[in-house]
């Protein structure tokens, strides 16, 4: 039977004194890893569907339309996420026999 061996873990204040120690050695490090931000998307949406959204933003005391859509946005997709979590979990407890 093959023995087991523990791995010990350094300790976060250990991990510190070695990344210190390295900061200044560029061989230490590898090649740094370029991250690209995705370009935001603009939606179209029909004429008169903006200018319901407009009267309801304007209703709401809005100043831009754009905000007020994103605020609304947001919301909904929170709700959807929740509603989401929740089916899950409950699809999941149902599940355990």
């Amino acid at each position: 039977m093959k023995k087991r061996t523990k791995r010990l873990t350094a300790s976060q204040e250990k991990i510190d004194k070695i990344v210190e120690l390295h900061a200044d050695d560029d061989s230490a490090w590898e090649e740094p890893i370029e991250i690209h931000k995705k370009k935001p998307r603009s939606v179209s949406i029909p004429a008169g569907l903006a200018a319901r959204a407009a009267f309801l933003a304007r209703l709401h005391r809005e100043k831009n339309v754009e905000d007020w859509l994103s605020r609304i946005i947001r919301e909904r997709v929170e709700l959807e996420e929740s509603a989401f979590s929740r089916a899950k979990r409950e699809l999941a407890s149902t599940d355990v026999p």
